[in-house]
C-alpha cells in the first residue's frame, strides 16, 4: 500500500538524513519508511525515552523536535553531552549493550519512530546501504562527541556557544531545517548552558556578546546568522569533523 504524502512527510527527516550518508536504493527506502510508520510514537517536553540504566531493545529514530542526552551527578547537576535532531537515532547499535549509559529526554514536543531489535536487524541484513548508513552515523556521532570535548575542555565561553551555534546550523542544513540564514533553536537558555558547561548567567551574557557583535540574532526561538563565516571565525570553527556529509557528496 503507497504511503500518502502526509506519511511521507513525516518520515522524510530520517530518510533525508540517511540518504546524505549513503545513497538508499528504493527497496531501502520503502522497507525503511514502512519500519518506522509501524512503530511512530510522541513524547512531551521534559520526557525521558531512555533513562541511565534501561536496557534498549531497538532503535528510535527522531522526527521532529529536539532531543538531549545527558548524565546527571549525585547532587542533581546535568550536562547535555549530545543533541539528538530530526532524522538521527537515538544510538543505532545501542541494544547490543546491556544497558544505557545516559538519559535521553525530550528537550521539545517530540516525534520519533521505534523499530525493535529483530525487525531492525532484518532491515540492516536486507539493504546493505542502509546498514553503512547507519554504520556512517555512528561514526559521525563519534566525531561530534570529540569536537563536543574539545569545546567544553579548550575553548572559552564565546568561542564554545558559537561553535554549538556552529554546529546546531551544520547538522539542521542536511534535513532542510535551515532556512536563508535562520533555524529553529527551540531549547531554553538552561538547555543551552547545560550544552556548554556555563552557567545560566554566564551563557546569557555570552549570547549578549554574540548579539553586540553582529554575529547572531536569536528571537521568538529562532536563530539567525547573519554572517556564517564570521560566526565560525569566532568559534574556531572548522567543519571537518562534520566531512562525512561531503564525502558522500564526493562519491556521488
Amino acid at each position: 500500500m503507497p504511503l500518502s504524502t502526509a506519511d511521507r512527510s513525516v518520515l522524510e527527516p530520517a530518510i533525508r538524513r540517511l540518504s546524505a550518508l549513503r545513497p538508499l536504493s528504493a527497496e531501502a527506502r520503502s522497507s525503511l519508511e514502512y519500519s518506522m510508520l509501524e512503530g511512530l510514537q510522541r513524547a512531551g517536553s521534559g520526557e525521558d525515552l531512555i533513562t541511565e540504566g534501561d536496557r534498549v531493545d531497538g532503535v528510535r529514530i527522531l522526527l521532529s523536535g529536539w532531543l538531549g542526552r545527558y548524565k546527571t551527578l549525585d547532587d542533581g547537576r546535568r550536562q547535555i553531552v549530545n543533541f539528538v535532531f530530526p532524522g538521527e537515532s537515538c544510538d543505532a547499535h545501542a541494544y547490543l549493550l546491556s544497558e544505557m549509559d545516559h538519559s535521553i529526554v525530550a528537550l521539545t514536543p517530540v516525534v520519533y519512530a521505534e523499530i525493535k531489535r529483530t525487525r531492525f536487524e532484518s532491515l540492516l541484513a536486507n539493504n546493505p546501504t542502509l546498514s553503512e548508513a547507519f554504520w556512517c552515523e555512528t561514526l559521525l556521532n563519534n566525531a561530534i562527541q570529540r569536537e563536543w570535548a574539545i569545546n567544553l575542555g579548550r575553548r572559552v565561553a564565546l568561542e564554545r556557544v558559537a561553535h554549538l551555534f556552529c554546529e546546531i546550523f551544520e547538522r539542521l542544513r542536511p534535513v532542510g531545517l535551515v532556512d536563508g540564514h535562520s533555524c529553529l533553536m527551540p531549547v531554553t537558555q538552561m538547555d543551552l548552558a547545560d550544552a556548554t558547561g556555563l552557567s545560566v548567567v554566564h551563557l546569557n551574557r555570552t549570547l549578549q556578546e554574540l548579539r553586540a557583535a553582529k554575529l547572531i540574532v536569536l528571537r521568538e526561538r529562532t536563530l539567525t546568522i547573519p554572517d556564517l563565516d564570521a560566526l565560525k571565525n569566532a568559534a574556531l570553527y572548522s567543519p571537518s569533523y562534520l566531512g562525512i556529509y561531503r564525502a558522500t557528496e564526493a562519491v556521488r
